[in-house]
């Protein structure tokens, strides 16, 4: 049967409408948002016309790994990550209860989001996480919008003052990454697993070893066993953090959720893939890379260089400074050359006291490859008693943080859900953008997947307008606050004054904050702009929107305000 919302029902309204906001909060509450947000990126023409880019030239014949990585650089080059509390304003702890208290458990909430009290990534907590985000400035009740930004978006903050590329927040990159590998690398779609954490998001693609992203970055297996800042920062969601969140082209599961609609089988074999990606072998280079990432270890370790038929001795630590100013390794094979560029003052000629010579361990584990590792942690136990790692509980305190390195067991939704077996839209790599929007359109009717990707997407002629509207008028607070202290007629001569140019196309609209943010809108965008203060501000509650394709009036007690579209659209909505 079609799906036609029932908007009378508030959990529907809250859900349609959060498709054109998608905060962090939203997406918590309704993750069947998350992937209509990929497929909406895909339907816009933006990515499409990076196919034709040089710097992608022939890169459909090119191995995985060149995809991959050249599409990162892309992002890397016209992508900034932000996170600031100016972009999409704030709300209160108060407001987010009481919209979603009737249809979510807030104790839930509580236990999942940072702002809402939650302590599971120790990093964020040991450190102040308000204080981390610049909300320390604000009472405890004030959290941030942050909002998922399409892809229309990210490229328009190039148009906001202080930034001179795209931008956006941790779950834009990870959706912007599954709709660029997709359109101009050619994966399949259902090679993409979409994963929330209560501070992050990250993708996980299912191609050979597998492939994380992280923000602007991509994350391989052997990158996430080197032990760099990097690494270090892709392993802390993982590490810390519960995956609240899965999201795939067959439906999504969700820790706080009963039901679930991906494919049992696709998130079985995901699972079993993304522990493997997180599990390796004990080797030589995993232990110097495990001694990198965890610093308190490393001042029990010295390295021996045979330098001018002589043998110098040099803290690890001192090496591991030494690495961030090269792009040499002291994991790698072209170790010497590192050791090459260390001043020699550095060197002492005698033993350092009280610490392992390191290529003595990796003698020893290149020798013992098949032992277990509490063998070696015994070896160690013996041969480290004269080291400042010289008692047994800091051996063993070193092997557990050494086990959980090797080891990492992500926090996922459990399996005992009721799995709802739903339709898997055929969207493929063959397909033209037209193709795939002639095939969401066709599918909207009966598919929930496909009408959120047209929400998402901002097909307003083929859409309802109350979500749309109620998103405008509820949760746009920074052109409120950037209004303020005007007369409405100075407003209506600075927003009418604003370029007459859309960062949508066609027939889609923007919200009024990103009007406001990126200085820029359609006469349609720029009447919901204005009925946004006028609103809010001036309590007009009795605002009508007259849409007559080039003529859009906003009618407020008798008053009227003309603004000129081009977006060819009829409608009239009573605000």
């Amino acid at each position: 049967m079609p799906i036609i919302p029932d908007f009378s029902d508030k959990t529907t309204l809250e859900k349609y409408s959060s498709a054109f906001t998608l905060s962090d909060m939203e997406i918590f509450v309704f993750p069947e948002l998350l992937f209509p947000l990929v497929i909406a990126n895909i339907m816009s023409p933006i990515i499409w016309t990076w196919r034709d880019d040089p710097w992608f030239t022939d890169i459909h014949k090119k191995s995985f790994n060149y995809k991959v990585n050249r599409i990162k650089q892309y992002i890397m080059d016209h992508y900034v990550f932000n996170l600031d509390l100016d972009t999409w304003g704030l709300t209160t702890k108060d407001t987010e209860i009481n919209r979603f208290k009737d249809f979510v458990d807030m104790d839930v909430i509580k236990q999942s989001n940072a702002l809402f009290g939650y302590e599971g990534d120790k990093y964020y907590f040991k450190m102040d996480i308000r204080r981390h985000f610049g909300l320390d400035q604000y009472t405890s009740d004030i959290i941030p919008y942050w909002k998922t930004e399409t892809v229309e978006a990210m490229t328009a903050f190039r148009f906001k003052e202080s930034f001179s590329n795209g931008a956006g927040e941790c779950v834009s990159f990870s959706v912007l990454y599954a709709a660029a590998l997709f359109i101009v690398g050619r994966i399949p779609l259902e090679k993409f697993f979409l994963m929330g954490t209560p501070l992050h998001s990250q993708d996980f693609i299912d191609i050979h070893e597998g492939v994380l992203t992280n923000n602007r970055r991509i994350v391989t297996k052997k990158m996430w066993f080197n032990g760099t800042s990097l690494s270090t920062r892709a392993r802390r969601a993982i590490e810390n953090e519960k995956v609240t969140i899965v999201s795939h082209l067959s439906g999504y599961i969700h820790y706080m959720n009963e039901k679930a609609t991906i494919n049992v089988a696709a998130y079985q074999h995901f699972s079993e893939k993304l522990k493997k990606f997180l599990t390796t072998e004990l080797s030589p280079v995993v232990f110097i890379n495990f001694l990198r990432y965890h610093m308190n270890f490393k001042k029990c370790f010295q390295s021996r260089h045979l330098i001018n038929a002589r043998y110098y001795y040099i803290a690890l630590e001192t090496i591991f400074e030494y690495e961030h100013a090269t792009k040499h390794s002291f994991s790698e094979t072209n170790r010497d050359v590192l050791i090459n560029e260390i001043e020699n003052e550095e060197f002492s000629l005698a033993p350092l006291e009280n610490r392992i010579i390191i290529q003595e361990v990796e003698d020893y584990l290149e020798k013992n490859k098949d032992i277990g590792i509490d063998t070696i942690m015994n070896h160690f136990i013996d041969h480290a008693k004269t080291t400042l790692c010289n008692n047994e509980e800091n051996i063993k305190l070193l092997f557990n943080d050494l086990a959980h390195f090797l080891n990492v067991q992500p926090h996922l939704p459990a399996t005992n859900k009721q799995f709802i077996q739903t339709e898997v839209l055929n969207i493929n790599v063959n397909q033209t953008r037209q193709d795939i929007l002639q095939l969401i359109s066709a599918k909207a009717g009966d598919h929930e997947v496909a009408l959120l990707s047209l929400y998402a997407y901002r097909q307003m002629d083929k859409i309802d307008w109350k979500p749309f509207v109620k998103a405008a008028l509820e949760r746009n607070p920074v052109s409120l606050e950037g209004l303020k202290g005007r007369t409405t007629d100075v407003i209506y001569q600075l927003i009418s004054g604003m370029p007459n140019d859309s960062i949508y196309d066609t027939q889609r609209l923007a919200q009024p904050d990103e009007v406001w943010n990126f200085g820029r809108g359609d006469g349609v965008e720029k009447a919901l702009l204005f009925a946004n203060y006028l609103y809010n501000e001036m309590n007009q509650h009795d605002l009508c929107l007259i849409v007559e394709k080039a003529n859009v009036t906003l009618e407020s007690n008798q008053v009227k305000y003309s603004f000129r579209s081009t977006k060819n659209i009829v409608n009239l909505v009573n605000l």
